[in-house]
């Protein structure tokens, strides 16, 4: 089966000289964001696991806003993976970690499938809003750990232990629930990167499983489709009925 990695990362924001508080230009930049920690889960792994500026200390004593070994660390389990999963990621996780990667001098991850549960909410349904924990809890899957507000990450800049706890709580809860609503949103997904592809056998081509039950046939302009159910996932797909002695391609 493919690497399929859950990721969450978190950042500190950044830091500048305004004078107010509404549309206001920027007199002075003083400090660029960094990422505080990040969140994530192998699917073929039962725990969900929290890297953050902490898991450092000597690094963090010495200066608690790099970020590098938090940040290679994300770098290399990205390298590992075959398909990447995160809510809002093509927008944000993913370009945000590779503002760092560049930073940092790490170069580019090798390329990856992406999953970004909030392209797929907004394509495949209408719901009231499209929010991670709008999601979970609408689909009764739960919902995110509250944060505290900003204090949180202002506690966490400052290096307070409880403000520290509280985030890597937050962070893993959030990876949590972006597994159990990717895979309550899976069985819609029509362009879900193919798992067929990584199987021997005949397997479904959304979540890999065997368990397949045909569901008649289908016809097109130019073919005969054998069209297949997943006992698992219950997603659809379909093969060309041609000869037996070959196995059957997964088109969708």
């Amino acid at each position: 089966m493919p690497k399929i990695l859950y990721y969450d990362i978190e950042t500190a924001p950044n830091l500048s000289y305004v004078w107010g508080q509404y549309d206001q230009n920027v007199i002075q930049h003083e400090r660029e964001w960094y990422m505080l920690c990040f969140g994530y889960r192998w699917e073929h792994q039962k725990r969900t696991k929290v890297c953050s500026l902490i898991d450092y200390p000597e690094a963090y004593e010495k200066d608690p806003e790099n970020d590098y070994h938090v940040v290679k660390k994300v770098w290399e389990l990205l390298n590992e993976a075959d398909i990447v999963v995160a809510h809002n990621g093509d927008k944000f996780d993913m370009r945000k970690c590779n503002a760092r990667f560049i930073y940092h001098g790490l170069g580019p991850v090798s390329p990856v499938q992406s999953i970004d549960t909030l392209k797929v909410a907004r394509k495949y349904f209408y719901f009231n809003a499209n929010h991670l924990n709008n999601l979970g809890q609408h689909l009764g899957l739960g919902k995110k750990e509250a944060t505290g507000g900003f204090s949180t990450w202002a506690g966490c800049m400052r290096g307070d232990v409880k403000a520290w706890r509280r985030m890597i709580k937050y962070c893993k809860q959030d990876v949590v629930l972006l597994r159990d609503v990717y895979l309550a949103l899976r069985p819609w997904m029509t362009n879900h990167p193919n798992l067929n592809l990584y199987s021997k056998e005949h397997a479904c081509p959304t979540c890999g499983s065997h368990n397949l039950q045909r569901r008649g046939r289908r016809v097109t302009k130019t073919s005969v489709m054998q069209a297949w159910q997943c006992s698992d996932c219950r997603s659809y797909s379909r093969t060309r009925l041609a000869n037996k002695d070959f196995k059957p391609d997964i088109v969708s």
